[in-house]
């Protein structure tokens, strides 16, 4: 949601990623302190540290956590034009903790 324009349109800035983390982590915080009974944190998380900050926050203010991984099973393409070399390093660097 960072890089939505106030038109709808998804304008990606990867010189930005570093605020667009910081203020999802914030955004998430602040719903949990507002008390909001479910919060859904959609993100391109491909390693377990990356959602550390997210499972400390859900300990510390008595959230549960629940994790979905959605699968590219019908091959389509990502709606935010990251290139396929991208794409690929990714998907190497993926964990799964099952």
């Amino acid at each position: 949601m960072y890089f939505m324009d106030a038109g709808g349109n998804y304008a990606f800035d990867a010189s930005k990623i570093k605020d667009a983390h910081a203020w999802c982590r914030h955004s998430v915080m602040d719903a949990m302190k507002d008390g909001y009974r479910t919060i859904v944190v959609s993100n391109t998380f491909t390693q377990e540290w990356e959602m550390e900050a997210y499972y400390q926050l859900a300990d510390e203010l008595g959230y549960r956590v629940i994790s979905m991984i959605v699968e590219n099973r019908h091959g389509g393409k990502n709606l935010h034009g990251v290139p396929d070399d991208k794409l690929e390093i990714m998907k190497n660097r993926f964990e799964i903790k099952l």
